[in-house]
């Protein structure tokens, strides 16, 4: 079978049918279980507050370029990708950047397969290094049909895979994030770590896209 599925604020780029459940912005069982447990880490004194708000404030202003860097970094240095597949958290390290403490694992794209991460429960995602998820990949329209129909849903994002090529889903979780590291475009060979880093997009990232260069 081509297409695999394994488990391990913005709006849909390109039009279609099926929009994000109204569902989706409901507050949850589970939501209200989350803020239960924070209340009760304060109130037991494992941290503050101030210390969860500052920890908020700090996801919430984190964007792709983390991540982009390390992409650029894996396409220059051999080694270094080497060391991302294996362990991407320690590689972050090497370059001082923060990944947090959830394990992270990196998938590379090749010419004969295409990967893309999804997380069909709820929106686990590598915040510290892309960002906070957009709102179409917590919706459950893209988490459901993803799985489903992934040639057909990246095919909306402008992605249109050959069909000699294998497509993989990949299921995020609470316990592993995952990213994608795309393949380098053709015609990037003068580019520096710098000006490759600006090609890598957050969707790029996570497999919805390709990376590309602009002609003319």
């Amino acid at each position: 079978m081509s297409d695999n599925h394994s488990h391990s604020g913005d709006d849909w780029p390109y039009p279609h049918p099926q929009q994000p459940d109204i569902e989706d912005g409901e507050f949850t069982e589970l939501m209200a279980m989350t803020d239960a447990v924070a209340e009760l880490m304060i109130d037991k004194g494992y941290f503050s507050a101030d210390d969860m708000r500052r920890t908020l404030e700090t996801i919430d202003a984190k964007t792709p370029a983390e991540g982009a860097r390390m992409i650029a970094r894996a396409w220059l240095d051999p080694d270094f990708k080497v060391r991302m597949l294996e362990n991407v958290n320690a590689a972050a390290a090497e370059m001082d950047i923060d990944s947090g403490v959830i394990p992270i694992l990196a998938i590379e794209n090749t010419p004969d397969v295409h990967n893309a991460i999804v997380c069909t429960l709820c929106s686990c995602y590598p915040k510290y290094l892309i960002g906070l998820p957009p709102d179409w990949y917590k919706s459950r329209d893209y988490r459901s049909r993803m799985i489903r129909e992934p040639r057909a849903v990246l095919a909306e994002f402008g992605t249109v895979i050959p069909d000699d090529v294998e497509v993989r889903v990949h299921d995020s979780t609470a316990e592993l994030r995952l990213m994608i590291i795309p393949m380098r475009p053709a015609g990037t060979e003068d580019l520096d770590e710098d000006a490759l880093s600006k090609l890598v997009t957050r969707d790029s990232i996570i497999g919805v896209t390709t990376v590309t260069i602009e002609k003319g």
